[in-house]
């Protein structure tokens, strides 16, 4: 497993629909790249996001990085949607899973 965690503040003039719309287009296309397993955004009080996206391996999470629309939505989100964003990838070190229904 490789873990991709992108913290972000988004521009406060931002166009809210046309960010919304390309999210949602890079979500379709990420889910369909080899290697993709799961993606999820988490929003704080302060406006912070945090997404997690989840990849079989390191290679699965690059190739993606490289996909050309990715590539371009890259630029376009610096120019026009994010104030600050740092972005983590790894493999965890350690996990520990507990589930009550045992699956």
């Amino acid at each position: 497993m490789y873990l991709v965690v992108f913290r972000n503040r988004k521009r406060a003039d931002l166009d809210a629909a046309a960010y919304a719309a390309d999210a949602d287009a890079m979500h379709r296309q990420a889910s369909a790249q080899p290697g993709f397993i799961a993606f999820k955004s988490y929003c704080a009080d302060d406006g912070e996001v945090v997404a997690i996206s989840e990849w079989t391996n390191e290679a699965a999470a690059l190739a993606w990085r490289r996909a050309s629309d990715h590539a371009a939505m890259q630029d376009k989100g610096r120019r026009d949607y994010y104030d600050s964003y740092t972005m983590f990838g790894g493999t965890p070190h350690r996990v520990h899973r507990f589930s009550r229904s045992g699956g």
